[in-house]
């Protein structure tokens, strides 16, 4: 199996290299409107952020910000094929701008723009993250009225592109496709506590600073619960890659969209894990269903079905094909540097939808003693 990862320098408002209908899943996490470390990149894309939150009006900077992420959401929907399902993770915002605290809701909003773009809204899940501060509250200390609770989660939206998607009976890929028994009891609950937040590792520091805490399990959990080996997975949102490096786990196509070039030249390093990274992250999830086995088994049950390509029951039906795959090796194919001179015009245009592109060849895992 070979996939394809691509990553275009460019504004995620014109996805226009991009056919429609020609990716099957969404995994992004965007600029937060209303964090301050993303102001400056939501004031380059329109002026009037900077000069409201300069007059210190809040509420106009946050509308016109999410303004920006609708132009970006109405591309998805053009892209995603029917069925297809988008998954934005996104954080609320607590901010006092002028003389006025308050929360800013931009789970909602994004919720509402998908809901006008005729998505359906799937149950999302709350993102509970680790915090290092023991304060559990911020505002008047130890007394009331004037306290407020911090904020500890995020969300991870979840939305269908009309109805659910079909596939020929018996489908190969699908079933190789599927994940365990309780894998699926975790992935699935409607809160995680189990994924941490990850400081980018960048040597640039500038980079560094621009980058959002995205853990690895994030994406590539997504990328497993909603699509199957071979697919597409676009992330408008780019950033350091995480998506992609995500997807060349999980043995699927990719692409990417980032306005800074560096973060793109940034991503070689992280393209050359991507072997190690399958084969640790497909390793521990066969290590985890052993453990899995080994209890069930102690408490009495043989979990009744067996896997086709790996020695361990499995609970249900649909466990048997389960088969996973390590990306064997990595190729750029592209030719060239993203520096906005040689792969990439200085006006960051290209003929082709891919500035940087990878190969990867993704091999079975092998089955472990």
């Amino acid at each position: 199996m070979e996939t394809t990862h691509c990553v275009h320098v460019g504004d995620a408002r014109d996805l226009s290299g991009l056919d429609a209908d020609s990716v099957d899943l969404v995994v992004t996490s965007p600029p937060y409107p209303m964090i301050e470390m993303w102001d400056d990149v939501f004031a380059d894309l329109d002026p009037e952020i900077g000069d409201a939150l300069d007059a210190g009006d809040g509420e106009a900077a946050f509308e016109r910000m999410h303004d920006v992420l609708n132009d970006v959401w109405a591309e998805v929907e053009r892209v995603l094929a029917p069925g297809g399902i988008a998954c934005v993770n996104v954080g609320d915002a607590t901010r006092t701008v002028g003389d006025r605290f308050r929360v800013y809701q931009n789970h909602a909003r994004v919720v509402e723009a998908f809901a006008d773009l005729g998505f359906d809204p799937l149950p999302d899940v709350l993102w509970r993250k680790p915090v290092n501060s023991a304060a559990k509250f911020m505002g008047s200390g130890m007394v009331p009225p004037n306290a407020y609770v911090t904020l500890e989660h995020e969300y991870v939206l979840v939305f269908r592109n009309g109805e659910s998607r079909s596939y020929p009976p018996g489908d190969d890929a699908r079933y190789e496709s599927a994940y365990f028994w309780e894998e699926r009891n975790r992935w699935f609950s409607d809160v995680w506590t189990d994924v941490g937040g990850e400081r980018q590792t960048l040597a640039d520091d500038a980079l560094r600073e621009r980058s959002g805490a995205f853990p690895l399990e994030l994406p590539y959990r997504l990328v497993c619960m909603y699509s199957v080996y071979g697919e597409t997975v676009l992330d408008p949102f780019w950033g350091t890659g995480t998506t992609s490096l995500a997807a060349m786990a999980a043995g699927r196509n990719s692409v990417g969209v980032e306005r800074d070039a560096g973060f793109v030249e940034a991503f070689a390093d992280r393209a050359s894990e991507a072997p190690a990274v399958s084969r640790d992250v497909n390793a521990a999830r066969l290590a985890a269903h052993r453990e899995f086995v080994a209890d069930a088994r102690e408490a009495g049950d043989d979990l009744g079905y067996e896997n086709e390509h790996y020695d361990v029951p499995v609970r249900t039906r649909q466990e048997r094909d389960l088969r996973l795959y390590d990306a064997a090796s990595v190729e750029r194919v592209d030719g060239g540097e993203v520096d906005g001179r040689t792969a990439v015009e200085a006006d960051g245009g290209s003929d082709s939808f891919g500035d940087c592109t990878y190969r990867v060849v993704h091999e079975p895992h092998d089955i472990e003693e």
